[in-house]
């Protein structure tokens, strides 16, 4: 399993518009073939910062997933609403 739990903090006037925004990525990345789980998360802290939590069969999956049409919308409309850089780690799912 391949994961990537990317880490993102959004600007405070744009926090509304980026949970729309991601909710609709979310709803089109489940359906593709090679996602296991793509999980959109909000800290209880800080309603600024985000994590998507992203598991694929294999790394040539999420490699897919960012030539898709939902992905690549997604990426140009919250570009301007990020506060810093977002930053995406990858680990290797081990279980389940």
């Amino acid at each position: 399993m391949y994961v990537t739990v990317v880490h993102i903090t959004v600007k405070p006037d744009n926090v509304n518009d980026f949970i729309a925004a991601s909710e609709r990525n979310h709803t089109e990345s489940v359906k593709e073939p090679g996602n296991l789980r793509f999980d959109l998360l909000q800290s209880d802290q800080d309603p600024c910062k985000f994590i998507l939590y992203e598991a694929y069969t294999c790394a040539e999956e999420a490699a897919k997933h960012k030539q898709t049409a939902h992905y690549q919308q997604w990426r140009d409309t919250v570009a301007d609403w990020m506060a810093e850089p977002r930053q995406g780690v990858v680990y290797k799912g081990l279980k389940p």
